[in-house]
């Protein structure tokens, strides 16, 4: 039969798992003509989740857990589960549930009928999340598709439900620095997206604070974007003419109307706001350079401590 692959990333979700995994079986018990692999990727979690994915296991043949020596991240687990799957189709998805399993039929007709190599998700509304996230998340979207060629759809969730064509070809893009939703969209194929009320989490608590989601929109936009680079240079440009004019003005005020040149107030202000300006391109460049310096050394995305699977690659 049709083997789907679900790729669920795990860090310290050891209150909601049990539900999640009611109700992925539940799904899964319905959808009678195809075949299911649960793959769990357990991000070095300091909870019980990996007790529970053991039991998992054991319970359920469908079941393959991967545990990472450390926590490297949402983004290194979504890949490794990419890597491990071996479905002809592959599904990406929270265990929060947030996530509705039960959209996965309607996902997997539309991709199964051939007219799209993937479905999507994204919620309709941001209810329950505090004006400032939602705010700022907004902003995020318009500013990443005005400096950058991808069109990242607002509210858009990573699950989703992609051909074994497309997850080939997101495997494909091994950098070290992922953001998983400009991949998803430079690889191109054809996309249908559904949408879907916002579900507050099932159990637990959100592991993306505002500081995480900041950090993360920053690599988005240094990952698909040189935009930050040319706005660095621009502002230098404009600030080396007002420069140019000022002193233009100041001799022509001393030549023509012996104005003396004083107010060593305001040449404070400038200085702090033109050093302020080169330490701000400084950053800039220097983030570039850093993720470029990290992509150079070559190391692993991830490291399995324990799986249950056996065809762990080195």
């Amino acid at each position: 039969m049709t083997l789907i692959s679900v790729v669920v990333p795990c860090f310290n979700e050891e209150k909601v798992l049990p539900h999640f995994f009611s109700a992925i079986t539940e799904v899964a018990g319905k959808m009678t003509a195809v075949d299911f692999e649960l793959l769990f990727i357990d991000d070095g979690s300091t909870d019980g989740t990996l007790s529970l994915l053991r039991s998992f296991a054991q319970k359920d043949r469908r079941v393959r857990y991967y545990s990472f020596s450390r926590n490297f991240g949402k983004e290194a687990a979504m890949f490794a589960g990419l890597e491990k799957a071996a479905g002809e189709y592959v599904a990406v998805m929270d265990a929060d549930l947030q996530d509705p399993p039960s959209l996965i039929p309607e996902m997997y007709d539309a991709v199964q009928s051939g007219e799209y190599d993937c479905v999507a998700t994204r919620r309709k509304d941001r209810k329950g999340e505090s004006l400032i996230r939602s705010a700022s998340a907004r902003l995020f979207y318009k500013m990443i598709n005005r400096v950058s060629n991808l069109k990242l759809v607002e509210g858009a969730r990573d699950f989703r439900l992609m051909s074994r064509q497309m997850a080939d070809a997101v495997l494909s893009m091994k950098e070290y620095n992922r953001f998983s939703k400009g991949i998803f969209e430079w690889v191109g194929f054809r996309t249908k997206w559904i949408e879907f009320e916002n579900v507050a989490r099932k159990e637990g608590e959100t592991k993306w604070s505002f500081w995480k989601l900041f950090l993360y929109s920053l690599d988005g936009l240094a990952a698909f974007s040189t935009a930050p680079l040319a706005i660095a240079s621009f502002v230098g440009i404009i600030l080396f003419i007002i420069s140019v004019i000022m002193i233009i003005v100041i001799i022509v005020k001393t030549l023509i109307w012996g104005d003396p040149v004083a107010g060593w107030p305001a040449l404070a202000c400038i200085v702090f706001f033109v050093g302020g300006i080169q330490l701000l391109c400084t950053g800039i460049a220097g983030q570039y350079i850093a993720k470029s310096y990290i992509e150079i050394k070559g190391r692993p995305i991830y490291i399995v401590k324990e799986t249950n699977a056996h065809d762990i690659k080195p």
